[in-house]
């Protein structure tokens, strides 16, 4: 089902990057939008052991931020799975992700600079010190928020740019302000922030026509790290597809 679409990255990189997928009705769009933020799994840290807790911070807060570390996901893990990580840090200093030590390597805090907490020496000479063993799970954020990894998911239509004709000498010429990315006659993709959105600085003088081009939708996404770009988007389409052939199933019984 994938393969009848035709995905392309437009810009940016791979935490961050605007993709025009074509060949897709306005409700599968949403649909794929609502799948990169709720269906696609990953690995999140779900339970903490507390060996020792010399600092300042409950156990409950401290589990709580880690949570929130995102983790590298491959494609392979199935529901349910866990890896085990552990962190053991002693101070004075900050307690960083990148402290974070996984019993698989595959599987690393997305961001290594993420503050955990901020170990003192306390006034008896002795360092604040945490040692903790964790286990994360492969879950999606239907069943918490922590599990989404596309944190900034949105998309509109592609818009067609066509020169009619030139402006009458004596028209005057109004800002013209449209955002996203466009598509020229030549189909060059071109994002409007070269020309500051404002289609009179690309075609000054000139009578435009814009149309949405059918079945042609601008995703900008943006995701935690625990998976690149490309992944989310080719995921959310693979769990879309999953979810159909499931109801095929069930309807033709």
């Amino acid at each position: 089902m994938a393969d009848e679409f035709d995905v392309e990255f437009i810009q940016g990189d791979d935490r961050e990057a605007r993709i025009l997928v074509r060949g897709l009705t306005p409700a599968f769009a949403n649909g794929l939008r609502r799948a990169m933020v709720a269906d696609v799994p990953t690995l999140s840290i779900d339970t903490v052991r507390m060996v020792e807790n010399s600092s300042v911070m409950f156990d409950e807060m401290i589990g709580l931020r880690l949570g929130l570390v995102p983790l590298a996901t491959p494609d392979d893990f199935e529901y349910g799975d866990t890896v085990t990580l552990a962190l053991d840090v002693e101070g004075p200093g900050t307690a960083y992700s990148g402290d974070i030590e996984s019993s698989d390597p595959d599987v690393q805090p997305a961001d290594e600079n993420i503050p955990i907490i901020e170990l003192k020496e306390n006034p008896g000479g002795e360092n604040q010190r945490i040692e903790l063993e964790a286990d994360a799970v492969l879950d999606d954020a239907k069943s918490h928020a922590k599990q989404s990894g596309g944190v900034a998911v949105g998309y509109r239509h592609l818009q067609k740019v066509s020169v009619v004709g030139d402006r009458g000498e004596f028209d005057d010429e109004e800002t013209n302000i449209l955002r996203g990315v466009i598509e020229t006659e030549e189909g060059e993709l071109v994002h409007t922030d070269e020309f500051d959105n404002d289609l009179t600085e690309r075609y000054p003088g000139k009578e435009l026509e814009v149309e949405d081009v059918p079945g042609a939708f601008v995703f900008h996404v943006e995701t935690d790290g625990s998976m690149t770009v490309e992944e989310l988007v080719l995921r959310g389409i693979d769990s879309i597809e999953e979810r159909a052939d499931e109801l095929q199933e069930k309807v033709a019984v």
